[in-house]
C-alpha cells in the first residue's frame, strides 16, 4: 500500500509529491492527461521566482524529473472516485483501483471554451486566459476579452495597463461584473465595450490568431475584429464532483478548504486551484501542495 496517492500532475500534485517524498514517505503521482496542468498553455512564463523566463511545457518537464528524481511514482489514470477504508483509502480509476493510507486531491480545474472550431490549437498562439500570465506578450497590441463577469472584468483592468487597445464581447446586453469594476475598466479611454454580442469564429493568418468574428444577436449582423489576442475569461470548470461525498464543495463547486488543506475526511486534504481561494497561479498551488503534503505526513505519523 502507496503512503500518499496524489490526484493530479499540476504544479499543486507534484509539489505535493515532492515534500511527501522528502519525508520519505512513499507516493504516487495519478495523471488523466498530462503532467503540468494549465501552466503548459503559456509558452512563455515570467513570474515564477527563480525563473526569469521558463516556457510552461519546460517548467512542467523540469518539475516532473524533479519528482522522479527524488522517487515518487507515476502513473496514467483518470479518477473516478475516493473511498474510506479500514486502512485508508481505496482510489478508483478507468484503469483500476489503487490503494493507500492517505490521499492528496489536486485535481485542478479547466477552463471553460467557446467551443469555436480551432480553438484548441490557437491556445498559446493567440488565445490566453491568464493576464498575470501572459498579458505582458500583448504590450502595445490590441486584444479582445470574452466574458463580462468578474474575472473578464480583472483581466482586463490589468491588459488595460499595457494594451494599446482592450476590446470587450459580452453575449448579453450588459455586465455581469461588480460595478466598481466596470467603473474603473470602462474609465479607460482604450477600453472599449461591445454587448449582445457573440464570438462566432476565429481568423488566423499562418497559424497566428489574427482577428475575430463577432455577431449580434438580436439582429444576425457579422462585424470582423483584428487583434492581435484573445483573453477568454467566461469561467473556470472544476471537476470535482466525483469527490462530493468525502470533501464538502462550495456552491461553485471547489472543495470547500482553507489553507490548511484539510477536508471532513481524515486523511483526505486537497491543493491548488479546485480548492476555493482568491488567486490561482503556479505559486499559490505550489504552495498548496506543500500544505498539503505536510498535512499528510503528519496525518500518517499520528
Amino acid at each position: 500500500m502507496t503512503d500518499i496517492i496524489v490526484v493530479g500532475g499540476g504544479s499543486a500534485g507534484m509539489t505535493a509529491a515532492l515534500y511527501a517524498r522528502r519525508n520519505n514517505k512513499s507516493v504516487l503521482v495519478l495523471e488523466k492527461s498530462g503532467f503540468g496542468g494549465q501552466i503548459t498553455y503559456s509558452p512563455k512564463v515570467e513570474n515564477i521566482p527563480g525563473n526569469l523566463q521558463i516556457s510552461g511545457n519546460e517548467f512542467a518537464e523540469k518539475f516532473l524529473d524533479q519528482i522522479l528524481a527524488q522517487g515518487a511514482e507515476i502513473d496514467f489514470a483518470a479518477v473516478t472516485g475516493v473511498e474510506k477504508t479500514e486502512g485508508g483509502f481505496t482510489v478508483h480509476s478507468d484503469s483500476g483501483d489503487y490503494e493507500a493510507r492517505a490521499v492528496i486531491l489536486a485535481t485542478g480545474v479547466k477552463h471553460r471554451m467557446l467551443g469555436l472550431p480551432g480553438e484548441n490549437e490557437l491556445v498559446g498562439q493567440g488565445i490566453s486566459f491568464c493576464a498575470v500570465c501572459d498579458g505582458e506578450f500583448y504590450r502595445g497590441k490590441t486584444v479582445v476579452v470574452a466574458g463580462g463577469g468578474n474575472s473578464a472584468l480583472q483581466e482586463a483592468i490589468l491588459l488595460a495597463e499595457n494594451c494599446r487597445e482592450v476590446i470587450m464581447v459580452q453575449d448579453l446586453d450588459y455586465f455581469t461584473g461588480e460595478q466598481k469594476s466596470q467603473d474603473v475598466l470602462f474609465s479607460r479611454s482604450n477600453v472599449r465595450a461591445i454587448t449582445g454580442t457573440t464570438l462566432k469564429e476565429l481568423v488566423t493568418e499562418n497559424g497566428t490568431l489574427t482577428g475575430v468574428v463577432t455577431e449580434k444577436t438580436a439582429t444576425g449582423e457579422k462585424a470582423t475584429i483584428p487583434c492581435d489576442g484573445l483573453f477568454v475569461a467566461i469561467g473556470l470548470i472544476p471537476e470535482n464532483g466525483a469527490f462530493a461525498d468525502a470533501a464538502a464543495l462550495n456552491d461553485w463547486g471547489y472543495f470547500d478548504s482553507d489553507e490548511r488543506c484539510t477536508t471532513k475526511t481524515p486523511g483526505l486534504f486537497v491543493a491548488g486551484d479546485c480548492r476555493s481561494k482568491t488567486l490561482r497561479q503556479v505559486v499559490t498551488a505550489a504552495a498548496d501542495g506543500a500544505m498539503a503534503a505536510i498535512a499528510a505526513c503528519r496525518y500518517l505519523e499520528q
